[in-house]
């Protein structure tokens, strides 16, 4: 079937579903950090996280399959696998998590969260970034909601500008006293939910602020903001669906970020490409939510997904991609500074770990934003055989995500296409 066809096929069985690039990929294939077009081009992945251990990893395949083979069957029976696959989990965490709640996405361990601050907290304001994404539901959507219209869609949200050091709505403000400008803002959001008597249930953020153009935080900002929150009786909730699992170069963003967080969601690289998520809280947040839901998912705390996200672990415990994270993403962002010091469109290369973000400017005085720009890198790229897309708020961050078991080697294939396509731009 030619592009042609299949896109028009695609629009007519799943309407104006987004699709990447000028000329979309077609995908058929994928083995470690490759992928392959249906008339076998090679492409090395720099954006998808959800395989964090590789395509087609074959230790996470061999469980899966051999535990479909024996059994796989919803969560009210008693299973070992399970209970295995969340004390591995809570003893990677900070030790204030007793329990896990497991569902099967993104969107369902938001609203999860949500309901768990709120029973706990007795509150109802939720604190979110003014470009948050923390799913698809109609109660996680309202975050997003808040975020693009830049004014209250609920009286039980309340958006704060992201926390950056770039792009800083506070003007030529730095240190201490940016840190000071953004918790005025979280403080301002709490004073509101107060004034129009809305009882405060927590601050709901991506630990790295991933969907914001994963922006460099200023210093001692997330600490004090959950202290803010925790005096006010609010709850933090860490999203970790994008930082989790070694990409910040630590096992969890939070750590990256400098806070403990009350709550925190899982998504994404859990299961390499198996839905499964996660909430991990202490025992007494989770009591208060388990005993006012009586929550139950027929996919969730399933034994597959047990087995294969034990397998998942082991791959990242076995092969060292914590370190790899950490290695090869400072060698990366090392590289593409250096580049930068050469390129006038490089505003900025930030991050954290294997997960870079560079922003694209028409200027780089006047930090001018050039979003069009970023989509022209990224079909350039694709064209060379580069994966990665362009995100932010702005929508000019160049997002570099790889799978963690991306190395050294890749990145040297992927810096020399960079530095030509710089030179063809």
């Amino acid at each position: 079937m030619t592009e042609t066809a299949l896109l028009a096929r695609r629009k007519k069985l799943l309407g104006a579903a987004t699709l990447f690039y000028e000329q979309p990929a077609h995908i058929v294939r994928g083995d470690g950090v490759f992928l392959y077009d249906d008339k076998g081009k090679e492409y090395i992945d720099l954006y998808n996280n959800v395989p964090c251990v590789g395509h087609a990893n074959p230790h996470v395949v061999a469980a899966m399959q051999e535990q479909m083979s024996t059994l796989n069957v919803h969560s009210r029976y008693l299973h070992e696998g399970i209970l295995d696959y969340a004390e591995r989990l809570l003893d990677l965490h900070s030790a204030n998590f007793d329990n896990v709640v497991f569902a099967c996405s993104g969107t369902e361990a938001s609203e999860i969260a949500l309901l768990m601050a709120r029973y706990a907290t007795g509150g109802r304001g939720i604190i979110c970034t003014d470009s948050t994404y923390h799913g698809n539901s109609a109660e996680v959507r309202k975050m997003s909601r808040v975020s693009l219209s830049g004014s209250p869609i609920d009286e039980d949200y309340r958006a704060i500008p992201f926390p950056q050091s770039y792009q800083s709505v506070a003007g030529h403000l730095q240190g201490e006293a940016l840190t000071d400008y953004y918790l005025a803002k979280v403080q301002a959001a709490i004073d509101d939910f107060a004034e129009n008597n809305i009882p405060l249930a927590g601050l709901f953020v991506c630990s790295i602020f991933a969907n914001e153009g994963l922006p460099d935080i200023p210093p001692g900002f997330m600490e004090k903001a959950a202290a803010m929150v925790k005096k006010a009786g609010g709850v933090v909730i860490a999203d970790e669906v994008q930082a989790g699992f070694c990409r910040s170069g630590h096992w969890w963003g939070y750590q990256t970020s400098g806070f403990v967080p009350d709550i925190v969601t899982m998504g994404k690289p859990m299961g390499n490409g198996l839905p499964i998520s996660a909430v991990a809280a202490s025992a007494e947040l989770v009591s208060a939510f388990r005993d006012n839901t009586r929550y139950f998912n027929t996919f969730s705390s399933s034994p597959l997904q047990a087995a294969t996200g034990m397998a998942v672990l082991d791959v990242i415990d076995n092969e060292n991609l914590l370190e790899r994270s950490a290695e090869v993403g400072a060698y990366l962002r090392a590289e593409l500074k250096r580049i930068q010091s050469q390129s006038e469109v490089m505003g900025d290369v930030r991050g954290c770990g294997l997960f870079i973000g560079v922003e694209w400017v028409s200027d780089r005085e006047s930090k001018t934003a050039d979003r069009a720009g970023a989509v022209r890198v990224a079909n350039r790229l694709k064209d060379k055989g580069f994966l990665l897309s362009n995100a932010g708020a702005l929508g000019n961050v160049i997002k570099i995500r790889p799978p963690l078991v991306f190395k050294k080697e890749h990145a040297d294939l992927f810096l020399t296409a960079f530095d030509e396509m710089l030179g063809e731009l």
